[in-house]
């Protein structure tokens, strides 16, 4: 039979991904739109922006946070362009953003001392094999793929290189190691449901180091550039952004930062979806149709929640329509590049009692389709 209740937030999207509960718009504080970003009170909005994220984040002393351009893409490839070239570098790819990361350093960079560390989805590279005197780029989650590292045991604490981590779909859900971290990026619409079009770069004093004692043997767009005469540009981690950003998103932005100090801070919203995935992960093992993409348990996403179904690519498809036409579940069709399956959003701004509510209708759509 057709459930009867329904999910009250139907938004399961990985990006961007659903709004806090009881966001409203209209209570954002908008104090800031018509004024210049660079006004004493746009650059105390931004100044505001990186320094709650590194309170909330619990970031080590000396660690920088920016707001930059481009999404957590612009904030990567600012990274990979500004850092990359004094040291051979292994990429880690596991699904479709690793693999980006890993066609710009070959293919627009042309670095030639690369050290791919490939898997299929579903599964993680072999993270014995990373060297770490090179320099190291790996996602945290992989967001397509739903695989994520369990830990940071792997990283050495006495590496030589950087490591680069995308962490767009973790910050905010997941347990990060800081000090084995040297540049970290996200972007605002994933775990904090965002808006987008705006990139944070997190550095270490060691990928502050390298940017004041290296430069690359490229040109940098305007854009990319962190440093000026040799010293790193202060000011790009005190709120002056290197371009206009939109202020009605760092109010936005803002809302979302508010909203976990209120919730009780990261370890409320990191419980929040783990609770999430725990319900996912009964449901799983009660029906034998369904099954995480990921193969290794510790290696599941608590954020993009990826599975396979015993099912044609067609009925995959159909259950993702029927699931909107009735207004179930926006957005839940895998990435166009992973195996035919869903993706169903889990971060903190998804209350569990919408999970739990999703799933009847799940089975249903999926003996509709039969």
């Amino acid at each position: 039979m057709q459930p009867q209740v329904k999910p009250r937030n139907p938004n399961f999207s990985s990006g961007p991904c659903s709004k806090r509960p009881g966001y409203d718009v209209s209570q954002l504080d908008v104090s800031t739109l018509g004024r210049s970003h660079r006004s004493g009170l746009g650059k105390a909005a931004l100044k505001r922006a990186c320094e709650d994220t590194a309170r909330l984040l619990g970031l080590p002393e000396g660690y920088r946070v920016g707001v930059v351009p481009a999404s957590d893409t612009g904030a990567v490839e600012m990274a990979m362009w500004s850092l990359l070239g004094q040291r051979p570098v292994d990429v880690m790819q596991w699904e479709s953003f690793g693999k980006g990361w890993l066609t710009d350093i070959t293919k627009q960079l042309k670095l030639k001392d690369v050290t791919p560390l490939e898997a299929d989805y579903g599964y993680l590279p072999d993270l014995t094999k990373v060297n770490f005197d090179h320099d190291v780029i790996f996602t945290w989650n992989g967001t397509t793929s739903g695989v994520k590292v369990p830990n940071g045991d792997w990283i050495a604490d006495d590496r030589q290189g950087l490591t680069i981590c995308d962490a767009t779909s973790a910050v905010f859900a997941m347990e990060l190691p800081w000090e084995k971290l040297d540049v970290v990026t996200f972007s605002w619409q994933k775990v904090l449901g965002g808006e987008g079009a705006h990139g944070m770069l997190i550095l270490s004093p060691r990928a502050v180091e390298r940017l004041e004692s290296y430069t690359p043997a490229w040109p940098l767009p305007k854009i990319f550039r962190m440093t000026k005469d040799g010293k790193l540009i202060e000011g790009i981690f005190r709120g002056e952004t290197i371009n206009t950003p939109s202020m009605l998103c760092v109010a936005d932005y803002l809302d979302a930062l508010d909203w976990i100090d209120r919730i009780g801070g990261l370890s409320e919203a990191i419980r929040r979806s783990e609770a999430n995935l725990d319900v996912l992960s009964t449901f799983v093992e009660q029906n034998d149709w369904i099954e995480f993409l990921a193969k290794e348990p510790g290696t599941v996403s608590n954020t993009s929640v990826c599975f396979t179904l015993d099912a044609e690519p067609d009925r995959v498809k159909a259950m993702v329509k029927l699931l909107d036409q009735e207004g179930v579940a926006y957005d839940i069709g895998a990435y166009r590049d992973a195996p035919p399956g869903l993706r169903i959003w889990c971060g903190a701004t998804v209350e569990t009692a919408d999970i739990e509510a999703l799933l009847p209708w799940l089975t249903w759509a999926y003996e509709q389709t039969a």
